[in-house]
């Protein structure tokens, strides 16, 4: 025979370890999600950051290569007015030359500082 009516003292026990199974099992889901949700926000953040650095090093070494540069075309604007050069310092006036080029290819020099630069080597 079958009781009617109130469950009894195993009945109100199962019920509420079902419950509490559940709510233990929703409420693990919730918190890895949220860890998830953290752990990738995080990850983004870092990116991020060494994205920065990374812009930051590439503009301080272009700043030092600028800056090498530009010392390089105050020498040689410093540097006396060469006599023509014996056919053996040949390969040093075309080293020159070449820098002076490449000088002007990266924007270092205006095409009115590489003709005054060029001619005071070339005499």
């Amino acid at each position: 025979m079958r009781r009617m009516g109130r469950p009894g003292l195993i009945g109100t026990m199962a019920r509420t370890a079902v419950i509490a199974g559940t709510a233990q099992a929703v409420g693990g889901n919730v918190s890895r999600r949220q860890n998830q949700r953290w752990a990738a926000k995080e990850q983004q953040a870092q990116a991020e950051q060494y994205a920065v650095e990374q812009q930051a090093y590439q503009q301080q070494q272009s700043q030092a290569q600028m800056a090498a540069m530009q010392a390089e075309l105050a020498q040689l604007q410093q540097a006396p007015q060469v006599a023509a050069a014996p056919a053996a310092g040949g390969g040093d006036l075309m080293a020159e030359l070449q820098k002076l080029a490449q000088m002007k290819e990266a924007g270092i020099l205006s095409d009115a500082e590489f003709a005054a630069a060029k001619a005071k080597l070339l005499g």
